[in-house]
This record gives C-alpha cells, sequence and structure tokens, in this order.
C-alpha cells in the first residue's frame, strides 16, 4: 500500500498531545505570530516540546506562518523562521511571497516550504509554478474536483495535500476581503471576523426579496471520507484535517476516525500502535452538517439556517406532553438537543430520561413531527475526556551472553550489559520473572512484542530488572530521536509565473513579495487590498452560488446581497466557471 499523512489541526501543546496519541502522522500548529488563525498562536518553548513529543513517533511538526506581511514583519518572521528550524520543526505553510524570496536568497535556513491553500492553489497551472519553482508541497483549494486533483497529481512532482474534513471558508481561501471590507480585519492577515456566518438578504434589482435574513453565505462542513481512496489512488500525499480553534476532544475523535479510515487503504507515514478506547464518530463532534463540497459533482453545499453545530440527526418528535416528549432514540441525562422551529435553531437541555420519554429543561415551540438532532452527546464527551489512548512503539527484547538489546519496529537498537554472574537456583523462575518485568512498560511510550531469552540468565531481583528495563527504554527513546531525520528545502529557483500582471488579488503586501513576482516575469500592477482599499471591486469568488441555491440558473435576473446593517453587495455570476463574486 501507498504510505500517506494524516495531518492534524492542534491549538496548542495539549491537543496537539491528543492528535499525536490519536493517530495523526503530522500536525500542523500556529507560530507565536503571523499565523492565519490569530487567537491560535504558540509559544517557541511549547513547540519545542511538541517537537520532542512527536519525533519520537515519527510525527511531523508543521508550523503555519500563513499570512500576508508588512515589510517590518517580514524582517521578523525571518528571525522567527531560523528560530523555529532551530527547534526542530519539519516544514512551513506560508503564504506570503516574501518568504519565498528569502528562502531563494538563502535568508532563511532550508526548511520545507508548503504553500498554503491561501496561495488560491485551484489548478494545474497554478500547482506546477510551485512544483517548477522548488515548493516541497502545494496545499490545493478545497474547492478542488477529484478529477482535477488527478490531473494536478500526475503532472507534478512535489507533494500534493488536500483538505479531507472540517469547516468550509465559502470563498476562494486568499481571495476573500470582505471581512476587511466590512469591519477592517483582513483574513489574509489572520484577524477574520466570518462574515460568512452572518445573515443577508437576497434581492433583484427592484428590491424584490427572494431570502430574507438568512446565512446565504454559510456553508456545511467538509467530509471527504467516502473518497480517500481514490484520492490516495490519485496520489495524494497529506489528508488534512481543518481545526486549529477546535478542542482537545474534537480532535482525539476526528483524527482517531481518519486513522482507522486511512490504515485500510495506506500505510501511515509515522511510527506506533495507537491503542484506542472509544469507537471514534465524526457525528458526535461539532458538525454543521456533512458535504463533499465539489468532488465530484455541485451538490448542496450549505445550510441557510444557521452557522451553528447540529450534530446528528436522532429522529422526529412522536408525542408531546406537558413536560417530556417521545423520541426514538438513545439519549442520556446532560445531552444537548436542537431542531429548528420557524427557520430558527432551538435548543434544550436533558434533564431525564424515561425510556423513549424525553425531559428537557424546556420545549419552546416544540410541535410532533420535528427533527431533533443532538449537537452534544454528553456520554461520549466523557468518555474522550476520560480517554486514555497511547500512542505506543512496538519494542523486541532479545538477551543473550549477557547483553539484553532492545529494538524497536523501525530498527533502532540499543544495549545494556549485565554484570551480575550469580547463578539463579530455579532458572525457569528466573525467565519467568525476567519476562514478566520487562512486560510492564508502564506508562513509557513502549510496548512489548517479544522477549526472547537465548542464553542463561544471571539471578537478577526484580527491582533490578525494572530498573534495567527504565533505562534501556529511556536510552532507546534518546536512540529514537537522534536517529530522526528531517527533509530539508531543496534549492529554490525563480520560474515564470502564468499570469503577467497582478492586481490586489495577488495578496502582495511588501517589497520583498513584489520583487519576487517581478523576478517571476510579472508586473504588479497594485498592492494588496489591505494597503490598497480599493473600490467597487471583488470582494470574494466562490463556487457556492446563490442562483444555483434558488433554482434561478437561467434567469437573468440581477441580484443583490443586504447585510444585517442594510449595506448592499452586487452580485455577478461566471456562469461558464460555476461561480458567483460579490462586489462592494
Amino acid at each position: 500500500m501507498k504510505k500517506t499523512e494524516l495531518l492534524a489541526p492542534a491549538k496548542d501543546k495539549y491537543t496537539a498531545i491528543c492528535a499525536i496519541n490519536s493517530g495523526c502522522d503530522a500536525l500542523y500548529i500556529g507560530a507565536p505570530k503571523f499565523g492565519a488563525r490569530q487567537n491560535a498562536g504558540n509559544s517557541l518553548e511549547d513547540i519545542k516540546e511538541i517537537v520532542q513529543y512527536a519525533h519520537k513517533f515519527n510525527v511531523k511538526v508543521h508550523v503555519t506562518i500563513n499570512t500576508i506581511l508588512d515589510d517590518n514583519e517580514l524582517v521578523e518572521a525571518k528571525k522567527l523562521i531560523k528560530q523555529l528550524f532551530d527547534i526542530g520543526v519539519d516544514a512551513l505553510i506560508v503564504q506570503d511571497m516574501g518568504i519565498l524570496k528569502a528562502s531563494i536568497d538563502c535568508e532563511i535556513p532550508p526548511i520545507p516550504i508548503h504553500m498554503s491553500t491561501q496561495c488560491d492553489n485551484r489548478n494545474l497551472e497554478k500547482a506546477q509554478f510551485f512544483d517548477k519553482l522548488g515548493a516541497s508541497r502545494v496545499i490545493l483549494a478545497r474547492e478542488t474536483s477529484l478529477e482535477t486533483i488527478k490531473e494536478i497529481c500526475a503532472n507534478t512532482k512535489t507533494e500534493i495535500e488536500t483538505f479531507i474534513h472540517g469547516a468550509l471558508c465559502v470563498s476562494y481561501s486568499g481571495q476573500c476581503y470582505l471581512s476587511c471590507s466590512i469591519g477592517g480585519r483582513s483574513a489574509n492577515r489572520g484577524e477574520c471576523a466570518q462574515s460568512c456566518r452572518k445573515k443577508y438578504s437576497l434581492v433583484d434589482k427592484n428590491g424584490k426579496f427572494i431570502a430574507k435574513d438568512l446565512h446565504l453565505l454559510s456553508l456545511k462542513d467538509f467530509n471527504a471520507s467516502k473518497h480517500l481512496e481514490n484520492l490516495v489512488k490519485y496520489g495524494v500525499k497529506s489528508f488534512k484535517i481543518e481545526g486549529r480553534l477546535k478542542d482537545e476532544n474534537y480532535v482525539k475523535n476526528v483524527v482517531a476516525y481518519y486513522r482507522n479510515e486511512l490504515d485500510k487503504i495506506s500505510e501511515k507515514t509515522s511510527s506506533g500502535k495507537i491503542f484506542l478506547d472509544f469507537e471514534p464518530d465524526v457525528n458526535k463532534s461539532f458538525n454543521r452538517g456533512f458535504t463533499d463540497y465539489f468532488l465530484e459533482n455541485r451538490k448542496q453545499c450549505f445550510n441557510f439556517n444557521t452557522p451553528k453545530s447540529l450534530g446528528e440527526k436522532l429522529g422526529k418528535v412522536k408525542k408531546i406532553d406537558k413536560n417530556y416528549f417521545v423520541l426514538n432514540a438513545e439519549i442520556n441525562p446532560q445531552d444537548g438537543l436542537c431542531y429548528f422551529m420557524n427557520g430558527e435553531l432551538n435548543g434544550c437541555l436533558v434533564n431525564k430520561v424515561e425510556g423513549n420519554k424525553i425531559f428537557p429543561n424546556k420545549m419552546d415551540n416544540l410541535k410532533v413531527g420535528t427533527v431533533i438532532y443532538r449537537n452534544f452527546d454528553a456520554k461520549f464527551e466523557k468518555q474522550l475526556t476520560n480517554s486514555k489512548t497511547k500512542r505506543r512503539l512496538g519494542v523486541e527484547f532479545v538477551f543473550e551472553n549477557n547483553i539484553l538489546t532492545a529494538i524497536d519496529e523501525d530498527k533502532n537498537s540499543v544495549e545494556k550489559i549485565i554484570l551480575s554472574k550469580e547463578q539463579p537456583k530455579n532458572p525457569e523462575k528466573m525467565n519467568s520473572s525476567f519476562i514478566s518485568q520487562l512486560n510492564k512498560t508502564g506508562e513509557s511510550d513502549f510496548y512489548v512484542i517479544d522477549v526472547k531469552i537465548k542464553s542463561n540468565l544471571p539471578f537478577m531481583p526484580v527491582s533490578e530488572i525494572n530498573n534495567l528495563r527504565r533505562e534501556i527504554l529511556e536510552d532507546l527513546i534518546q536512540k529514537r530521536l537522534k536517529n530522526y531525520k528531517r527533509e530539508l528545502q531543496q534549492q529554490m529557483q525563480y520560474v515564470e509565473f502564468p499570469k503577467k500582471e497582478l492586481d490586489y488579488r495577488a495578496n502582495i503586501h511588501n517589497q520583498e513579495a513584489k520583487c519576487f513576482y517581478e523576478n517571476c516575469g510579472s508586473k504588479v500592477s497594485q498592492m494588496s487590498y489591505e494597503s490598497t482599499k480599493p473600490k467597487c471591486v471583488e470582494l470574494m469568488r466562490t463556487k457556492h452560488c446563490l442562483k444555483y441555491a434558488f433554482d434561478m440558473c437561467k434567469s437573468p435576473t440581477e441580484l443583490f446581497l443586504i447585510d444585517e446593517k442594510g449595506k448592499k453587495y452586487q452580485l455577478k455570476f461566471d456562469c461558464k466557471n460555476c461561480e458567483m463574486v460579490i462586489i462592494g
């Protein structure tokens, strides 16, 4: 089977440890500054601690420096990159071309560069540019179809990474200026205000309402689990879970789920066995309903009623009494339930359950036939919180001629000489005790595959065997860390960029990025939106189309969006490419 990488999100070191223990092959995490999730930064000390833990299991640590930078920030970012390299970070996820210029000019260490999805990587032409440039990896746009992913993998040498799960940005990543336009909070600078999750109204040129006060730009969450086999077959290297703001329980559950799924069709790139103590189920963690987006064909990817979590669908209300309702589903006290009534999401907490009678803390507007969802499974969340899921490395012990050798699953080995010459009175009992104590790996990072005794054992008290086991396993961990091989970025070079003239949509925010594009043969006619604030321009380009959503594909009617404050945005439709554009 092919080797593939499961890439997990981590907002902090505790979530990172959970991701590693649950089975990821790599994780991505924010640096102290310059990440696209401004509220998910981490200290260098914490990142170093994560690196040390991850590398024991051959798990890689990728750090996000994926915002656009001004000239002063770029200088600071270069210093930060050197520090990240020095503490052992495996790769950078970047958007700003000033960092690429710094790599080409050898101003930063040879740390692998992964081109963020914020670079708008949605076609073969863009992927081939970064491939020829020499970038280590290209992270594709979420909108990329299976057909295009197959084409890109077949016609590039660089590693290809795709998203497989999590929240969806309605805009092509890196091409959304709506948040910046509305309140000055730039998505490209890590400050997105999630304008796409707000309410909007859709009107025609005469002011007639087609939809009023709905979450018209809010999408369901991505779930590509049924497409994993094809993605592996096409040559995708890394499978990415979105969620650098998600909590530990979310990460445990979703990572474990995709670990199980990928193990059926590919080999992991990391080491160790995952000892799970729960049954993962992505329906039980935060989700807005699932979609596979545009992997195959255009489907209903939106959820206009709410941007909040729906969780899992349980069924319809059968009966309503004074203080309870009847539902044929397994529900527990403290579960959080929700349902739609008059287009609004209502919620309640389960106080008591008697058979199929559910006694909630409130039943506002609840009616027979209402569909009930569970967005908080108290029993499952408690199981995740108390989970002792652990990742362990297989080790084999071999004793021969007074030397104990420990060999791990990756063929790293260490030896310990046993000085005792005293012969045991009962050799059989000594052998049994020796094997028994070596198997007691406790809270260490190892589990024992086998213990082989190839010559006579000397007498050793139990305490001495235990000390021997602890020492040799600690030596083995240090040997693993010493033998860990970090990949380095190959020397990159300037190549011709596909577009000859670049405007604000190239997100050029510093002089080094401008110089980069000029060295690639492009004329920069306009700097970033954040620095120029152009009027009446494209604020968002999206595959999500409101004409399609309201069955108006063939209608020539002009349409407009109106936000909650009454501001009006013109909509344009690129029907040839099945795209909608918001102008403002």
